[in-house]
Formats: C-alpha cells, structure tokens, sequence
C-alpha cells in the first residue's frame, strides 16, 4: 500500500466551534504491537477500538488529523436506524433471508447502540432521543414512506405512519401529505460524541495517536506493519476505517465508492417563538425528495440544514446561500437569522447503498457504512468488528464481505450524483411543490 497524503484542511465545522471536550493526543513514537490497529479516528474506527478494548485486546488508532476531523465531525448529527435507499423487503430480496435478516437486525437497534453508549459512558454531546421523522412530499412517496413503516414495525421496531396533521404538529412544516417516524432515532453533537468515545476506548485500555499519517500497510508472518513518519505498528489485524477520507493508502478502495461532497449550514439562534413552533420534541427531520431537504435544531437554537451540489465553480461560497434560502423557503421563515456557520464533508456511497466490509488480505478489512447514516451504522459496524477483532470470522458477521469491487469507468461516474442533481431537482417539482 501506498503513502497517505495528509487531508487537505477544510473549514472547521460548527461541531468543532462549540464543542469544549477536546484533548490533545500525541503522534506516535517509536515501535508499539497491538492485537489490532485501526486507521482513522472516525465513529466506525473509535467504536472498534471501545468495543475491541472491551474484550481485552490491546488497540492501536492511528488518526492523520485529530479525532472526528473528517465525515464525523462534518455531518449534521442525524443519528437514524434504517438504511437511506433500502427497505427491509428490498434487503432480503437483495441478500436473501438468513443475511438479509441479520443485516436489518443490525440496523434496526443501531440508534438505540448509540444512545445506550452515550449514557453508559456519560458522554456530553446534546444527544436527543425523540426520534427521526421522513416526512412524504407527494401521495406517491407517502404510500413508500407507509410500506417502510410497516416493514420496520413488523420487526418491532417503535415505527408509525404519520398523517398531514401529524407532520405538521411535529415538525411545524406546512405541505407534506404525511409521513413516517422511528422513534427510537433522534440528534446529537458529532464532534462531542466521537471525542466521548475517544475517553471511553482509552478508559477500556485503547491507546489512540493523532497527527499520525499512516505511509504504508505491509504484511510480515504473523500480522501487518503499518508505518509513519515517526513510528510502527505491528498488529495482527488491521482495520481501515477511514471511508471517503483513505487519501492513497489503498487507491483501490476509492473506486468502490461514489465520493459526495455534501454541505451544511447553522443559523445564528432563532427566537424562542418561532422555536416552539418548528420540532417542538426536538427531532431530528429528512424528507423524501430526491434532492433531500433536512433540518433539526442545535442545543442553542440554532436551525441546521443541507445539501449537495451541482458541480461548478464557487461552490463553496454559493451552496450555502442556496441552502439558507430553500430552508427559509420550505419553514416559510422569512425572517429566517443569517448564516453563522456553514462547512462541507465527504461521504462514502455504496452502489447497492448498503454498509460493506471489504477484504484487503488476511487479518486486513476496510470497513464502510455511511449512506447518509453514518452515526447510527458505524457505531454499530464498530461493535462486530470488535467481535471480527476477537476471532469471529469476517464472513459471519451480519455485514456484506467481499473482496473489493472497483467500479467501472469510476474516474467519470464518480461526479454522478453531483451531475445528476439537476434532473433529481427537476423530477421532485414535478412531483408536486411543498
């Protein structure tokens, strides 16, 4: 494998502006062994190392940056336990019974991991466990939007279909035709949450290093070497889980994915009027339009929302302002706070939009599970790879595991989503205005 390139430095993101939890952590020196080394500080990677720890093996992360310094810290901290793009039927159909079965039972209590987690280890991220509404912006998403509810709810998941009215006394959103909730869902702090699980593994006997950029993954006879500028690791498993964020440490990883650069936006703190009237329970809201419309509020007050991207130049400065505007439009605000903040990030997404492990050679595993439902999943992912960490063979946990698959003609579909926004945008008016 090859060296990694440290990330390009991005704009902080509002989660790293107000979270206080932060501890500075040592690069590596000199030569450690452990029974696994993690690559990247990230939820999939500091869940691993809590849970791996946990069972007695000594951990290793290795994180270029600093904790939650990629997607983790730049998501709008939806903690949401389904998947975006599948329903349960689609799954089994997809996988069959006897995995696709396990693979929604994994899913199905990952927001409740995440929460259980939080409380267990006395993490202080905001966290809200009042659930995640899908609101349906045609007659035609919503008969979707019911098919899925039930589906989850005839698992026992704490799923119910919403009404017109339903939608808008939760959420203060005008226009929807109803929709769906999973209450066991619900918001938080990324950046807090993944520096509380940062303690938490170190309390359990991880040993974690920043500004540490892993240059190469070798084998040797009983494991891997992975090298830095100013230290080794021998480990008898490795686990990459640095998702869109890998640089070219493994370049065929990157062909497996479509890289999406996705926005988001804070408001300066709305007033306590109008914030009694939007998402009086405090949720967490994403709707059923192709060219998604999100908001929830902070533990300020303030309104968070996002969005993609057309490709073309001055994005940057120009998608946020677009962001603002929709939300402002969409939550009829027409004196909706200015811009306080506004940052980007980049997701992983899956072809078949299914959380993978990927095999890299005996004792080597990538792992991804984003989608749009990164906190949930990778938190989730995390825990069975501890248990894969501790001998359970990859091909038994309830993930997909495959040797990687390199998309074809990746260097050109790789823009597809951005590409193809313009005409998800156009087939959501079609639909009908909200």
């Amino acid at each position: 494998m090859n060296a990694v390139t440290r990330q390009e430095a991005h704009g902080a993101s509002l989660w790293h502006a107000v979270s206080r939890n932060r501890r500075e952590r040592p690069a590596l020196q000199g030569e450690i062994d452990v029974d696994l080394a993690i690559v990247g500080g990230g939820f999939s990677g500091l869940s691993t190392a809590l849970h791996a720890a946990g069972k007695g093996l000594s951990v290793a992360v290795l994180e270029a940056e600093c904790i939650a310094w990629g997607a983790t810290g730049r998501n709008a901290g939806f903690v949401v336990p389904n998947f975006a793009k599948r329903d349960p039927d689609s799954i089994l159909a997809h996988l069959g019974p006897e995995r696709g079965e396990r693979l929604i039972d994994f899913a199905a209590g990952s927001a409740d991991l995440v929460f259980g987690l939080i409380r267990r280890h006395g993490i202080h991220c905001d966290a809200v466990q009042s659930g995640w509404i899908q609101p349906a912006h045609s007659p035609a998403a919503l008969e979707k939007v019911k098919s899925r509810a039930g589906q989850w709810a005839r698992r026992g998941r704490p799923a119910v279909t919403l009404d017109r009215q339903d939608v808008e006394a939760l959420t203060g959103a005008r226009g929807y035709v109803g929709g769906w909730m999973d209450r066991s869902g619900g918001v938080l702090n990324p950046v807090a949450y993944a520096r509380g699980l940062a303690d938490a593994a170190e309390k359990a006997g991880a040993k974690i290093f920043e500004r540490t950029t892993v240059t190469s993954v070798d084998p040797v006879a009983d494991g891997w070497t992975l090298k830095t500028p100013s230290g080794t690791v021998r480990a008898g498993k490795v686990l990459i889980a640095t998702n869109a964020y890998g640089g070219s440490l493994n370049p065929l990883l990157h062909r497996t994915f479509f890289p999406l650069k996705v926005f988001q936006i804070a408001t300066r703190p709305l007033p306590l009027d109008v914030r009694t009237r939007l998402l009086p329970g405090g949720q967490g809201v994403g709707d059923t339009r192709r060219n998604l419309f999100t908001f929830r509020f902070d533990a300020e007050n303030r309104l968070i929302s996002g969005g993609m991207h057309i490709l073309g130049a001055g994005a940057d400065r120009r998608v946020p302002q677009t962001i603002w505007r929709r939300l402002a439009r969409h939550l009829d605000l027409p004196d909706l706070p200015p811009l306080a903040h506004s940052w980007s990030g980049m997701a992983a997404v899956e072809p078949d939009f299914l959380p993978h492990l990927l095999d890299l050679g005996p004792g080597l595993i990538a792992g991804r599970a984003c989608n749009g439902r990164g906190i949930a999943m990778t938190t989730a992912m995390g825990k069975v790879l501890a248990d894969w960490a501790a001998g359970t063979e990859a091909r038994d946990l309830p993930l997909p595991f495959a040797l990687p698959a390199p998309i074809p003609f990746h260097a050109v579909l790789r823009h597809a989503p951005n590409v193809l926004l313009g005409w998800s945008m156009l087939r959501d008016r079609m639909d009908g205005k909200v």
